[in-house]
């Protein structure tokens, strides 16, 4: 099989072609228009500046990935495209071209989820089977899922209010550190003591799993109004650290809590902040000490991209599930369908 996927949830215009011979899937091309340069300005992604550009950039970057393929529209075996959750007008950009792609070729399509395809993201480098558990973190995500079977999953945690990516991006601002937050903030906090500042690591009233990030943020600012901005390289670099530990911790606290809840040997972690080395050296201390296998994509395949589309949607399409020309693109996480109408 051959599956062309197309992704444009947020601010990168991603197409890939992956293959499926029977043994591991191929990834024949993986290309990936970024807008970081068009929201560096603004310390953050902007909605309309980015699915205009999604409008800009759609053909070009699905006309590259078959040609880097080497495969015409007709060859495909299907098209698999990103339906939610996402910016709603970046979303509509990729989802209506895909649909239209489908229709005139006569290539049946799958809408998929953006969580399941980072998710999925694992099966491209590794073997992995059901059911297991699955953290997304990134600019627009902090979510827990427990994925039972193809197709069906259950939301043990999200975000109350900013995802963990958005919080290094606002503090990352607000410091004068540049965007993306993640990796300035990363790259800052190296020579840092994460213990220099005690910041708070929030928990639930309710006792669920789910994340904020709201509080930790409003913490870091306060604390650094007591100085006078630009803070001194040390000084900057062990606030950094000590926002990254927070933030860290609070990740590693609902893992762990929901590895226990589920008695599961199985975790993939995705997403951008995936690309995280404190996080990854975390996560890989957790997966020792509680005997759980953990698979972490490489970050190319962390960060948005088309190929986690593709591999999401060559799922489905084995299995014979496809897509209906009607439905429509969801801008909030739903429980799951991919086949419900919005």
């Amino acid at each position: 099989m051959l599956v062309l996927g197309i992704e444009s949830s947020c601010d990168e215009t991603a197409a890939a072609v992956v293959e499926s011979s029977g043994g591991r899937p191929l990834i024949r091309s993986n290309v990936v228009a970024s807008q970081i340069d068009i929201h560096r300005h603004f310390g953050g992604v902007v909605p309309e500046l980015a699915s205009r550009n999604h409008l800009k950039m759609i053909l070009p970057v699905i006309e590259e990935a078959l040609t880097r393929a080497g495969v015409g529209l007709g060859e495909l075996s299907g098209i698999a495209v990103t339906q939610g959750p996402g910016l709603i007008g970046s979303l509509l950009v990729g989802f209506n071209v895909a649909k239209s792609l489908s229709l005139a070729s006569g290539v049946p399509y799958r809408a998929v989820s953006h969580l399941e395809s980072h998710i999925f993201a694992a099966m491209l480098e590794s073997e992995l089977e059901f059911p297991f558990l699955g953290l997304v973190v990134s600019g627009g995500h902090s979510s827990i899922l427990w994925l039972e079977k193809l197709g069906q999953y259950i939301t043990l945690a999200r975000t109350r209010d900013d995802a963990v990516g958005e919080a290094f991006d606002k503090i990352a601002k607000f410091l004068r550190l540049g965007y993306p937050g993640g990796p300035a903030i990363e790259k800052t906090a190296l020579s840092g003591n994460p213990r220099s500042f005690s910041f708070p690591r929030a928990v639930m009233k309710d006792r669920s799993l789910d994340f904020s990030y709201s509080g930790l943020k409003t913490a870091v600012i306060l604390e650094t109004r007591k100085h006078s901005l630009p803070l001194p390289p040390s000084r900057l670099s062990d606030l950094a650290a000590s926002f990254q530990e927070a933030a860290v911790d609070m990740i590693i606290s609902r893992v762990e809590g929901a590895l226990r809840l589920k008695g599961t040997n199985q975790l993939v972690v995705s997403g951008g902040v995936a690309c995280n080395t404190r996080l990854r050296e975390r996560l890989a201390e957790l997966s020792r000490s509680l005997g759980v296998r953990l698979l972490l994509p490489s970050p190319h395949l962390c960060t948005d991209n088309g190929a986690m589309v593709a591999m999401s949607g060559l799922l489905y399409l084995q299995a014979g599930m496809t897509s209906p020309l009607d439905l429509n693109a969801y801008p909030i996480e739903a429980f799951h369908s991919a086949d419900k109408k919005n």
